[in-house]
């Protein structure tokens, strides 16, 4: 397996991102491409200390970096940028999949335009996993402001495929995120998107989920637009901070609760990482041609190794294979039986 990282994106390039891979390097048989400025590449390594001259990997030269804040249609015209020449990699069959911690927009609008989507599939979608108790795919998490009842039911098709084959949830629960539980709430387009996800005998419809209950083992997979998706995430990680705050707030007030503290410290340390969406790596572009894996912008080396270590799964288990292989005449047929 070769994998593509852009090293140059996201708030803590290019070192974080180059100590993510030199660990997935030393963790794995896989290959890797680097794509970046091949000066400042040079420069952190010899910082870092790593031999950038190991086995295994390949530095491709790359001038421009498309920041977080800049437009993503850039990535058209920007064509020596990070992100661009490694989607052109992606591309043309140098690697097997892609990971990139940089401008969300820029890394979707860039996979739409230069690897293209699944044919049949009109809109990609965002994939993030949320780390409840259990994990649950929220899709689309920021790619997609307006969507169609159409696009949700692919979402849906999409991600039960991806919660099947990568995540081994048989027959995956999705719900349609909606600010009431009754069939007749919400917009037009979720009241149409219910009928068509209830209709289709190819997805598990558990029905309208309110995010009050998103945390209680309610569904596998939750489906929305790309605004809506994007504020639960927000939500859901500055909760987890939140709470962690507050457990320390209450852990230092006095000595009887700091020797508290001490005896609950491992419970603490595996709540936090129960919060940590970086333990599941970065998010699938869902409906692109091939494997692109979008890594959370402040991610350090651990999540990138993560990151890597998701693209790879989900190149592995042939996931995009099985979405390119839905059709008009296929969509009623069971994607992913118990015996699969």
């Amino acid at each position: 397996m070769k994998i593509i990282i852009d090293v140059m994106s996201g708030d803590n390039a290019p070192d974080e991102i180059i100590k993510g891979v030199f660990i997935a390097h030393s963790e794995s048989n896989h290959e890797f491409i680097i794509v970046g400025n091949t000066d400042v590449i040079n420069e952190s390594a010899q910082k870092q200390g790593l031999d950038l001259n190991i086995g295994g990997l390949e530095i491709v030269h790359a001038s421009d970096v498309i920041k977080m804040d800049e437009d993503p249609l850039s990535v058209k015209s920007r064509r020596d940028s990070s992100i661009h020449v490694a989607l052109k990699l992606l591309k043309e069959g140098k690697g097997d999949a892609l990971v990139s911690a940089g401008n969300t927009g820029a890394l979707y609008t860039g996979a739409v335009l230069i690897v293209s989507r699944i044919p049949g599939f009109r809109k990609a979608g965002i994939a993030t996993i949320l780390p409840f108790d259990v994990p649950v795919m929220l899709l689309d998490s920021g790619a997609n402001i307006v969507v169609t009842d159409e696009n949700l039911e692919q979402f849906a098709l999409m991600g039960s495929i991806y919660m099947c084959k990568v995540m081994g949830i048989k027959n995956p629960r999705v719900g349609l995120l909606n600010n009431g539980t009754e069939k007749n709430k919400g917009s037009q387009i979720l009241q149409d998107a219910y009928v068509r996800l209830e209709e289709n005998k190819n997805i598990n419809f558990v029905g309208n989920i309110e995010c009050k209950v998103l945390p209680f083992n309610t569904c596998d997979i939750l489906i929305t637009d790309g605004f809506s998706g994007n504020i639960v995430l927000k939500l859901t990680e500055g909760f987890g901070s939140f709470f962690m705050q507050k457990l320390k707030t209450v852990f230092k007030k006095n000595p009887i609760t700091k020797v508290s503290a001490a005896i609950v410290k491992p419970g603490l340390k595996q709540f936090k990482k129960d919060f940590d969406a970086s333990e599941y790596g970065g998010a699938p572009l869902l409906g692109i041609a091939k494997p692109v894996i979008k890594a959370h912008g402040s991610s350090d080396a651990k999540a990138i190794k993560n990151a890597i270590r998701a693209a790879a799964v989900y190149a592995e288990t042939n996931v995009i294979k099985e979405i390119s292989a839905l059709s008009e005449t296929v969509m009623k047929q069971p994607h992913c039986d118990s015996d699969s």
